[in-house]
């Protein structure tokens, strides 16, 4: 492993961590406060886990590809975009099959935070690519 790929590496994780800490309490206090007495299908700990995961594998992936010298990772982007989605229904599959009425709760618990972290994923590998 190089210096950069780690440099770059401990500063995505640092960022991430501390906006997923940071989002995950906003959404928290602003669930209690809207949704008395809330029930979901998939806990709000696990999607912020399954979130964190998922855009830490990927820019891990881009930023390996990129400290090796490799500058054109679109198509890597997209495959890992489409892998990702794949995984998201996968994750999704048991509020999918669940019984209950109101799922709506559920999908927007999911994908709330699921475009803000795609948001500061692209920002990140924006970030990446534009440095020199």
């Amino acid at each position: 492993m190089n210096s950069i790929f780690k440099k770059h590496q401990a500063l995505f994780l640092v960022q991430l961590a501390i906006s997923a800490v940071v989002l995950f309490f906003l959404h928290r206090y602003l669930l209690n406060s809207l949704v008395p007495d809330p029930i979901f299908i998939i806990p709000l700990v696990s999607v912020y886990v399954f979130h964190v995961i998922a855009v830490f594998v990927v820019f891990t992936i881009i930023n390996f590809r990129f400290s090796n010298g490799r500058t054109h990772i679109f198509n890597t982007f997209i495959a890992l975009m489409i892998l990702k989605m794949i995984f998201v229904v996968v994750f999704l599959l048991p509020l999918f099959f669940s019984t209950e009425a109101d799922k709506v709760v559920d999908v927007i618990n999911f994908f709330i935070p699921y475009f803000i972290f795609l948001a500061f994923e692209v920002y990140s590998v924006n970030g990446l690519l534009t440095q020199k």
